[in-house]
């Protein structure tokens, strides 16, 4: 039976602006919430911008894509009369969602104190760029310089070359997915206790794990922090008719490529079996990979691959990606309502609560009157302190997802993130794996198989799973398949990210699951989806940077595409927790759970979503040309003198002026014709010319602190290992020390929100070791008794050790 959007009803305030603050709105619109978009009688910013620098009228096609569903209304919230009007739209409201610099908003006196007072019940969603608190929570800064502070800027570039930034802003929107997260989560507990929160975003916290690998993690695990910007071989490589790009990652997948390229013998090498090695082998395997790709089409490639199984993907951009048959017979790419372009769907289908129909973006001030009317006609009225039917045993300091319960059929880094951040957020979340097929994130380990359990060392496994329990079970033998069954039903979601075929041949479809548990919210997170000519192909984080267009924009002008760097997987992992929590939402209303289908490639095609939506509207193809980007200019990053590197970008008038006052030597204002974007976009060498000059002369930390001065984002770039030395997170406690029994304490990345009423530490455990929670969930929770515990790990059903490893010395 198909119902209501997850989140019909949900009313909410959108006082943000860009990709962050469009995306957050957007996602909780589609869900079905009435979003409000006011805007300052001059607009927000994106909707004068467009890539191909293209006349736009009332907005360019980005703003398009991201507010389409929105009512749009202008006040100035500056004066008096518009900041009475603003609060009136406060008392309607449950959620606000804002993204401006701390203080902005209290000094209007229409902050968070101002929301409270006017309605207990409701939250504030706050997004900046360093959060709230701190030693840099004014320093001017932008996605660019926050990339490089993090640490991902230099995970990019080849030697000898001035690193570069992903193309895209793919921190702007990892920032609005967590917001949504954020939102959704906390309205959960407003709802169930009627009293609000203020919640607090870091774009860099954000940022800082998720486009960096948790680099920070592998340093403390290694004790190795220096690190550079290597290529992953293979990665994006050259066809006869474009590029094509690879993902080998385990060593199955390596053994075989080397058959699928025509050089076996690589396969009986133990140094090329890891990444590390074949990078160090340089081109004497690189080239000849490339000599072999060269020689054949990318649809050539790409068919001899999938027949090996090996993750391999077309390079896709904005003007093919919408004929890729995968996401031509799916239905991926869909009118805008404008009737302006084409544009993603949403990146998930609940098969009970679909998302709304889109609706044209607001002109700005499109529903000024409207709006305003009914809260002059009284329509829309506050809410008391504690809505009817909350819950009044439920604590307002509870996590907003205590309570649920969830089984995580999740392996590797976009499942497991996805579900950690339902742990971390206060759920129940049980890892499911075997001793036949641990968690393959366990292999990408710190310590060598010569080592005793060295799968339980992996930074990455460690990190996405902190804080939930595991439990082993072998789904292949009836005894492991009927213990899952009794454990879905006494739980309330379940996520698992394995092939279609193999959720197919375990028998666990929708109808099977609901029967079990007619209150489960299912979330099934396939690389493609389940259907279409891809639905079987495998597909891992670099696949989704490969074939969504990511890739096309990184990289410098005359090489090859370049990866990412994996932020495709803490981005599919975020929405699939999106969806979870949306189910748990409707759930609330009708008693009855929901199946939905979060496709990993089409979060990433969302992420990406501004190449089709321009070319489409413009006929303009976006391109990568290092760290030149149509949303900033000048913008680079340039060595200094003491052999650092510097990154600075000018986005708006401000950063202009400013820039011009920081360096007025430089006389960059008789570069261009007119500040206007589009003339400085026009001469972005000259201007490279001359910051690259004066920047060799300079002491990098000198040329930042005389830069941000002036109000110029600007910032070192930092080693991707280096991010947990910021003093900025270090002010904010983002880094917690988790103890684990055999690898030690380390410092973790934390949630980058940090709620009103939060806990002392985000992480109540550390990560797992293999079945540590068999006898706690399987007899505790399921009440099986020692001896059927001790039989059922004498017949590796259940274990806490993988079958290929031998015993353990200590026994």
């Amino acid at each position: 039976m198909v119902g209501r959007p997850a989140l019909d009803g949900v009313r909410i305030v959108d006082l943000g602006y860009g990709i962050a603050g469009g995306y957050a709105t957007k996602l909780l619109a589609d869900a079905g919430a009435e979003v409000v978009k006011v805007e300052l009688p001059e607009g927000d910013p994106l909707r004068g911008y467009s890539a191909s620098f293209a006349p736009v009228g009332d907005h360019g096609p980005l703003f398009g894509f991201l507010n389409t569903t929105k009512q749009g209304v202008v006040l100035d919230y500056r004066s008096a009369e518009g900041r009475d009007q603003l609060l009136e739209l406060y008392g309607a409201a449950e959620l606000v969602i804002e993204r401006s610099e701390p203080g902005q908003l209290e000094a209007l006196g229409v902050g968070w104190e101002a929301l409270a007072n006017r309605r207990p019940d409701a939250t504030m969603v706050s997004v900046s760029n360093f959060g709230r608190g701190g030693p840099w929570s004014q320093r001017p800064a932008n996605e660019f310089t926050l990339m490089a502070i993090a640490g991902s800027t230099a995970t990019r570039g080849q030697p000898g070359r001035t690193p570069f930034n992903a193309g895209g802003r793919i921190g702007e929107w990892m920032g609005g997915v967590t917001a949504a997260v954020a939102a959704a989560a906390a309205l959960r507990r407003a709802r169930r206790t009627g009293i609000g929160d203020h919640v607090d975003l870091s774009l860099l916290e954000t940022i800082t794990p998720t486009c960096t690998n948790v680099q920070t993690l592998w340093g403390s695990f290694t004790g190795d922090y220096d690190t550079r910007a290597l290529l992953e071989v293979p990665s994006v490589e050259p066809t006869r008719d474009g590029y094509v790009g690879f993902c080998v990652f385990t060593g199955q997948q390596w053994q075989d490529f080397t058959v699928l390229v025509g050089h076996p013998e690589w396969a009986d090498d133990p140094e090329l079996g890891t990444m590390g090695g074949r990078i160090l082998a340089g081109d004497s395997i690189a080239g000849a990979i490339r000599e072999w790709t060269s020689a054949r089409t990318t649809e050539e490639v790409v068919r001899d691959a999938i027949l090996l199984r090996i993750p391999v993907a077309p390079i896709g951009n904005g003007a093919n990606l919408p004929e890729f048959d995968q996401f031509a017979q799916r239905g991926v790419y869909v009118p805008n309502p404008g009737g302006e372009f084409i544009q993603p769907r949403v990146p998930y289908r609940n098969s009970a609560h679909p998302s709304v129909a889109f609706r044209p973006a607001p002109r700005l001030g499109q529903h000024t009157d409207e709006v305003l009317g009914r809260l002059a006609a009284g329509s829309d009225s506050s809410a008391s302190a504690r809505r009817e039917g909350t819950d009044p045993t439920a604590s307002p300091d509870a996590l907003p997802l205590d309570g649920v319960r969830v089984v995580d059929m999740t392996a590797f880094w976009a499942g497991p993130y996805g579900t950690l951040v339902l742990a971390t957020l206060g759920a129940d979340v049980i890892h499911i794996e075997s001793v036949q097929r641990p968690d393959g994130m366990r292999f990408g380990s710190a310590r060598t198989p010569a080592d005793d359990q060295w799968w339980e060392f992996g930074p990455t496994f460690h990190h996405a799973n902190v804080g939930k329990r595991s439990v082993t079970l072998d789904l292949t033998r009836p005894e492991g398949m009927e213990l899952l069954h009794r454990l879905i039903g006494v739980s309330d979601a379940l996520v698992e990210n394995f092939s279609p075929r193999v959720i197919d041949q375990f028998g666990l479809d929708w109808d099977t699951v609901s029967a079990l548990n007619p209150r489960m919210v299912m979330v099934r997170m396939p690389a493609f989806g389940l259907d279409g000519p891809w639905r079987d192909r495998v597909g891992f984080a670099q696949t989704m940077e490969q074939v969504s267009g990511m890739c096309w924009l990184s990289g410098y002008t005359e090489t090859a595409p370049q990866l990412a760097r994996g932020p495709s997987d803490p981005l599919a992992g975020l929405h699939a927790a999106y969806a979870v929590i949306c189910g748990l939402h409707a759930r609330e209303r009708t008693g009855l759970g929901s199946f939905v289908e979060a496709t990993m490639v089409e979060t990433a095609l969302n992420a990406a979503a501004e190449q089709v939506v321009e070319y489409s509207a413009t006929g303009h193809l976006m391109q990568r040309e290092a760290n030149h980007h149509p949303y900033a200019c000048p913008q680079g990053v340039y060595p200094c003198a003491d052999g650092q590197h510097i990154a600075l970008s000018v986005e708006t008038n401000q950063h202009w002026e400013g820039l011009l006052e920081a360096v007025p030597e430089l006389e960059l204002d008789r570069v261009p014709t007119s500040a206007a974007l589009a003339d400085r976009f026009a001469v972005r060498h000259t201007f490279d010319e001359r910051l690259s000059r004066w920047c060799a002369d300079q002491q990098a930390v000198d040329v930042v602190v005389r830069l941000i001065s002036s109000g110029v984002p600007a910032a070192e770039v930092e080693m991707s290992r280096g991010g947990d030395r910021n003093p900025q997170v270090n002010a904010r406690g983002f880094y917690e020390p988790v103890e684990h029994p055999l690898a030690g304490t380390h410092r973790f990345p934390a949630m980058p929100v940090r709620f009103g009423r939060q806990p002392d530490r985000w992480f109540a455990r550390p990560a797992p070791t293999l079945g540590e929670h068999n006898a706690e969930v399987l007899g505790g929770l399921l009440g099986l008794d020692d001896d059927e515990l001790a039989r059922l790990e004498a017949a590796q059903v259940i274990g806490t050790r993988p079958a290929f490893a031998p015993p353990s010395s200590s026994v």
